[in-house]
C-alpha cells in the first residue's frame, strides 16, 4: 500500500462486498429471479459473477433481452433480496462502520453507493441501522439511471455534496472491477479495491485500482 498524493475530501464507498457482507445473497436472489422466469440460473450465473457491481437492471437486460422480462426479473430479484434482508441475512463487514465514523471524524464526506434499486438499498441501510450514518446514499436511479461501470454515481456524489473542489480529491472504494472502472472514469485521485467481495486483486488492478486492500478497515491508514 502506498499513500495517495491527493488531498482526499470525498470518499465514495460501495456497499455489498465492500462495507456490507454479501454472503452469497446476490446469487441466491438471482437464482430466485431466474426460476421466477422459468430460466436456468446455472446457465447465467457466470455472467452474474463477472458483472458484480453493475446495475442489476442492466444485467437482466443483457440476460433476458426483452425489457418486460428484464423488469420482471429485476422485481423478482429485489423481492427475493428483500426477503433475505428481512430474514436477518445482512451484516456489516468487520470495521466498516468504524471506518466510516473515523473518516467523518477527520472531516471527510462519505457517500454510500450500490447497484441495487433504492428499495433494496434502503432495506439494507435499515437492517444495519445505517440510515443516518452518511449524508448521502446513491443508487443508479439517483444518478440518471446509469450504474457502474459508468462514472455517474461518483460524479453525482461530487456534485451533490460539494465536498471536493476537484475530482482528484475523490476516493472510490469497491470490491469489483466495475467499481474500479467507475472511479477511473470519474477521474478519482484514489481508486481502491478491497478483497472482501466479488473480484480478486488481479481483476481489480486490471480495471484501474491504484490500491488493493485486504478490507475497508485499512482505508483510514491509507488516507492518513
Amino acid at each position: 500500500m502506498t499513500e495517495t498524493n491527493y488531498d482526499i475530501r470525498l470518499v465514495v464507498l460501495d456497499m455489498a462486498g465492500t462495507t456490507v457482507a454479501d454472503g452469497g445473497l446476490v446469487e441466491q436472489a438471482f437464482t430466485a429471479a431466474a426460476h421466477h422466469l422459468d430460466a436456468d440460473p446455472d446457465e447465467m450465473i457466470g455472467y452474474v459473477r463477472a458483472t458484480m457491481g453493475e446495475s442489476k437492471i442492466s444485467v437482466f437486460r443483457h440476460l433476458f433481452g426483452e425489457e418486460a422480462k428484464a423488469q420482471e426479473a429485476n422485481k423478482a430479484f429485489e423481492a427475493a433480496y428483500a426477503e433475505l434482508v428481512d430474514g436477518g441475512r445482512v451484516a456489516a463487514l468487520p470495521g466498516a462502520r468504524e471506518t466510516i465514523e473515523t473518516l467523518k471524524s477527520r472531516g471527510l464526506t462519505v457517500v454510500l453507493t450500490t447497484g441495487f434499486a433504492r428499495t433494496t438499498q434502503d432495506a439494507i441501510l435499515a437492517a444495519l441501522g445505517w440510515q443516518d450514518l452518511v449524508p448521502l446514499t446513491l443508487c443508479p436511479a439517483d444518478a440518471g439511471g446509469r450504474g457502474r461501470p459508468y462514472p455517474d454515481m461518483v460524479l453525482a456524489a461530487f456534485l451533490r455534496t460539494a465536498a471536493a473542489d476537484d475530482v482528484r480529491q475523490i476516493a472510490v472504494v469497491g470490491d469489483t472491477s466495475y467499481d474500479m472502472l467507475s472511479g477511473v472514469r470519474a477521474g478519482a485521485g484514489l481508486v481502491a479495491g478491497v478483497l472482501t467481495g466479488a473480484h480478486d486483486a488481479d481483476a481489480l488492478r486490471a480495471a484501474g485500482a491504484t490500491q488493493v486492500l485486504d478490507g475497508v478497515g485499512q482505508l483510514p491508514g491509507v488516507l492518513a
